[in-house]
C-alpha cells in the first residue's frame, strides 16, 4: 500500500485536518496546533514534505488538486471509513480545503477556508491576479531548490500561479447539493477573513467567494497571518465555528 503524504498527528478528539498556507510548511503554527489539540486530533498536512526533510529537493509545479487528493489520502490513513473530519486551511491551504470539499464532501463535516486567494472570483480578477503575482514575485525571489531554498521560494516558484487561478467547481464526488453551481455544499463551508485584512484584496475575495457559494463569512483575528499572530484567539474562534457549522464538539 502506498504511504500517505507527510503529516503529523497530535491531540485527541474529533479529527481536524489542518492545511498550512504558502508552500504547505507548517512553520509558526505550533501555538495554534497546541491550542486546538485540547479539543481535536489535529492532523497537520505537509503536502510537499518541506518540514520532513524535503526542503531543497526539486518540486514540480503544484495544482490545488495535488494537495486536495493528498489530503484525502491522509484522511483515509487517520479516519475510519464512513466517518467525517473537520478541515481548516489558510491561504493556499484554504484553496486546498475548498477543492477537497468539492471532490470528497462525504469525508468532511465542516470546512473553514481562511482567505483563500481565489482572486479570479472578482469582476476584475484576472487583472488583480496579475498585480498580486507581480507584487509577490519580484526581483530577488528566494531560491526554491538547493541548500539555500526557502518555503517562500517554493511557494513563489511552484504554488502561487496555479492556486491564485483556482475557482471551486463541480468535482467527481460533489453531487448536486450546492445549488450555487460551485460544486460546494454551502452548509459545510465557512469562509474566514482577517479583521486586519478588511478593505484588502483577499478580504474582498473572501466576501465575494462566500456570497457566490452561499455560505457564511466569519471575521477572524489578525490579518492574512492571523493564525500565527493570534493563535489562541484564532484557535478558539475556529473551534467555535466548526462546532456551530459541523455539529457538537467536546
Amino acid at each position: 500500500m502506498t504511504e500517505p503524504p507527510y503529516h503529523d498527528v497530535t491531540g485527541s478528539g474529533p479529527v481536524l485536518l489542518l492545511v498550512p498556507g504558502g508552500a504547505g510548511h507548517p512553520m509558526g503554527l505550533g501555538p495554534l496546533v497546541d491550542r486546538l489539540a485540547s479539543r481535536f486530533t489535529v492532523v497537520t498536512y505537509d503536502p510537499l514534505g518541506l518540514a520532513h526533510g524535503r526542503l531543497g529537493q526539486a518540486v514540480p509545479d503544484q495544482r490545488p488538486a495535488d494537495w486536495s487528493e493528498g489530503a484525502h489520502r491522509v484522511l483515509d490513513a487517520v479516519l475510519p471509513a464512513g466517518e467525517r473530519a473537520y478541515a481548516f486551511g489558510t491561504s493556499s491551504g484554504g484553496v486546498a480545503v475548498l477543492d477537497l470539499l468539492v471532490r470528497h464532501p462525504g469525508r468532511l463535516a465542516h470546512v473553514v477556508a481562511h482567505e483563500p486567494p481565489c482572486v479570479t472570483v472578482l469582476p476584475d480578477g484576472p487583472e488583480r491576479r496579475e498585480e498580486l503575482i507581480a507584487q509577490l514575485d519580484g526581483p530577488g525571489r528566494p531560491p526554491a531548490e538547493g541548500a539555500s531554498a526557502t518555503p517562500m521560494g517554493v511557494f513563489l516558484a511552484h504554488v502561487l500561479r496555479s492556486f491564485t487561478a483556482y475557482l471551486p467547481g463541480p468535482g467527481p464526488d460533489s453531487g448536486s447539493g450546492s445549488g450555487s453551481g460551485s460544486g460546494i455544499p454551502p452548509r459545510r463551508l465557512t469562509v474566514a477573513a482577517g479583521a486586519g485584512s478588511r478593505g484588502e484584496l483577499l478580504y474582498q475575495t473572501s466576501e465575494l467567494l462566500a456570497d457566490r457559494i452561499g455560505c457564511p463569512l466569519v471575521q477572524f483575528p489578525g490579518g492574512h497571518l492571523g493564525a500565527l499572530e493570534h493563535p489562541v484567539e484564532f484557535a478558539d474562534l475556529l473551534a467555535d465555528t466548526l462546532c456551530s457549522g459541523g455539529g457538537d464538539l467536546p
